[in-house]
């Protein structure tokens, strides 16, 4: 990955893609008033750079398929670096595991975890929680309305 520096027109690219990544070159040109090639160069490069790291559809998952979401805090009886990176390559290899989060103070991790159902999250804490003698502590909280989700990062500051 190449180091780059940012200006104003990166930052409104950035911004732009976050928001939505599927507009055509041409039409996301237009929007920032590029000419597309130039566009195209910039995003290519931001790409490079390691800014941009993947393009992922949101899916409406209360339309497509019953889900339940948990947010869950996992204490560990040790956390010396071995512990914590073991417990937490276990954890993110897991397909169910949205999110995985190294806290402090508190827990050691938090997990947003997304199961079809209850039986489907006691399968999962006993694969990722109860199997591990590492895990001291686990406390889950189930969704019961999502009232916001935004990946947007705010990046109008750091123009």
């Amino acid at each position: 990955m190449e180091e780059i520096s940012l200006d104003a027109i990166d930052w409104r690219l950035l911004d732009a893609l976050q928001r939505d990544a599927s507009r055509t070159n041409q039409q996301l040109a237009a929007d920032l008033h590029l000419s597309p090639p130039t566009c195209l160069r910039r995003v290519q490069r931001l790409r490079r750079a390691g800014l941009i790291e993947r393009e992922v559809a949101l899916l409406a998952a209360d339309r497509l398929a019953a889900v339940l979401t948990a947010v869950v805090e996992i204490s560990l009886d040790r956390q010396d670096a071995g512990a914590l990176d073991a417990f937490e390559s276990r954890v993110i290899a897991d397909e169910a595991v949205q999110q995985c989060w190294r806290v402090s103070p508190g827990p050691d991790f938090v997990l947003v975890v997304a199961v079809p159902d209850m039986p489907a999250y006691h399968a999962l804490a006993q694969r990722l929680f109860t199997s591990d003698a590492n895990v001291r502590n686990v406390k889950a909280f189930f969704s019961v309305k999502r009232a916001k989700f935004e990946p947007r990062l705010p990046l109008r500051a750091q123009r």
